[in-house]
């Protein structure tokens, strides 16, 4: 019998396509739908780090800053070495009006990946 979480009757495939139509969701410009589909991926893999910065960016997509940078937090926990969490969660405390955490996350990116993007933001020549 095919694993299920809960009594959804949702299988680890069901979680795949759901995590896919996230990702179109969100280029779709759907952020909030996009959450709804990943939070019962999550819910049924926790530690799922793709669907977690998924949700990350869809939150910062939809302005809910807390949550996004909660997330982008726990991908971090998870790999720190992840130069685009890092990127995001600088971009997230930027909009927070929070510069110096911003400045730190900024910096940590473009160590870690010399991505023009985040060089730029770095400002390492400021």
């Amino acid at each position: 019998m095919p694993e299920t979480s809960g009594s959804t009757g949702r299988t680890p495939e069901t979680h795949v396509i759901d995590f896919r139509a996230a990702e179109q969701l969100l280029a779709a410009r759907d952020p909030r739908g996009a959450v709804k589909l990943l939070d019962g991926v999550i819910a049924a893999h926790p530690e799922n780090t793709a669907a977690r910065l998924l949700r990350a960016r869809a939150f910062f997509a939809a302005a809910q800053l807390r949550p996004a940078e909660l997330e982008f937090s726990i991908v971090l926990e998870r790999e720190p070495d992840n130069a685009f969490a890092h990127f995001a969660l600088a971009r997230t405390y930027e909009r927070q009006n929070r510069p110096d955490q911003a400045k730190r996350h900024f910096r940590l990116a473009a160590a870690l990946d010399p991505n023009p993007r985040f060089l730029k933001a770095a400002r390492f020549d400021a």
